[in-house]
């Protein structure tokens, strides 16, 4: 079982048409700027944005559910509004556990320094298959050739120790192919060693076998609750966002499948627990593209995904995010968010 994954980071539109028509007929893979010329591939110093588009790949399924629906029990979650859902019994109690064990306002985890985020690649039809070497939950991760260059971007840089975290999205076979403490390794036989890894069917809303992790200590997909500068410059976010919490419960809620807690106290957020910021607290102030990110809060929430600083939601590694207009989300605080009700109990762990 994954250990709970250690808080790493500190307190800190798509390309052209043209461009995404080359990448479906040349079956090159793309990341953000250029390809890095050190052998040990793994990201090199390259500029974060503007990334490719995932051509006609949606990310998961949409949920045929009612406005006034609890939060859903498979990965059509990601894209369920939930503006209208039921308030949990229990939200008072876990925003007030939340905000007792760490700091108390909203923050995005991306922007400045440009190592903060999440890379990702995206891959056309020619890419190949390389091997994955897993080096500690290999048990509970998808075996099979993944389609992840070995130059593609390491989350916080080629030379992080930190969690290392790899995604990449075949926009043509509409896969996402996500690891865990990546190293890229050269040689006669290049491959890439990681602590877990799974191969997710975009396409399709299953979850994770019951006690799996995934590259995330919840057993969720990471990608499907990044903030991304594309469709934040396009003015809508239409799906949950990514979220830690220093201290959480013993348990999951679906569509997480994982547990990575260090408490049993049932007023901790579990993994899987989505969450919004409440109707009543007014954005109208909020400006720019962080008014598009507030009212994606608003409709979309977040969902628990790993321990880390509190508050902090994820978004990519892109170098034109604008940090002063991203700093006025760190005006809002915890006490603005209301826990949503979920289809699926606690799994105790």
């Amino acid at each position: 079982m994954m250990q709970p994954l250690a808080m790493m980071r500190a307190p800190g539109k798509a390309i052209a048409v043209a461009a995404a028509l080359i990448l479906a007929t040349s079956g090159a893979f793309a990341v953000a700027g250029k390809a890095p010329s050190s052998k040990k591939g793994g990201g090199g110093k390259l500029p974060r944005g503007p990334y490719p588009a995932l051509g006609a790949c949606q990310v998961f399924p949409t949920p045929s559910l009612p406005a006034n629906a609890p939060s859903a029990a498979d990965q059509t979650a990601w894209n369920q509004d939930v503006s209208a859902s039921p308030v949990a019994p229990d939200s008072a109690a876990v925003i007030g556990y939340i905000n007792s064990h760490g700091g108390s306002e909203l923050h995005p985890d991306f922007g400045s320094p440009r190592e903060y985020g999440f890379p990702y690649a995206v891959t056309g039809k020619g890419q190949k298959r390389t091997k994955v070497k897993f080096t500690a939950h290999g048990s509970e991760s998808t075996r099979g050739g993944y389609r992840v260059p070995l130059k593609a971007l390491v989350e916080g840089g080629a030379g992080s120790d930190g969690d290392r975290h790899v995604l990449s999205v075949d926009a043509t076979r509409c896969k996402l192919h996500e690891l865990y403490r990546a190293f890229p390794k050269g040689g006669k036989k290049p491959r890439w060693d990681a602590d877990s890894g799974v191969i997710w069917d975009l396409r399709s809303p299953a979850l994770r076998t019951p006690g799996w992790t995934s590259a995330d200590a919840a057993g969720l997909p990471i990608f499907p609750g990044l903030v991304r500068y594309d469709e934040v410059r396009s003015g809508s976010i239409n799906h949950a966002i990514r979220v830690t919490f220093s201290s959480t419960r013993e348990a999951w809620i679906n569509p997480a499948s994982h547990c990575a807690g260090d408490t049993s106290n049932a007023a901790a957020p579990a993994m899987g627990t989505r969450l919004r910021l409440g109707a009543a607290y007014d954005i109208s102030g909020i400006t720019g593209d962080a008014h598009v990110i507030a009212t994606a809060l608003k409709r979309y929430g977040m969902i628990v995904a790993d321990n880390g600083s509190n508050w902090y939601f994820s978004g990519t590694s892109d170098k034109r995010w604008p940090d002063g207009d991203l700093n006025q989300l760190k005006n809002i605080p915890g006490s603005a968010f209301e826990v949503v009700q979920s289809a699926a109990a606690p799994h105790i762990c």
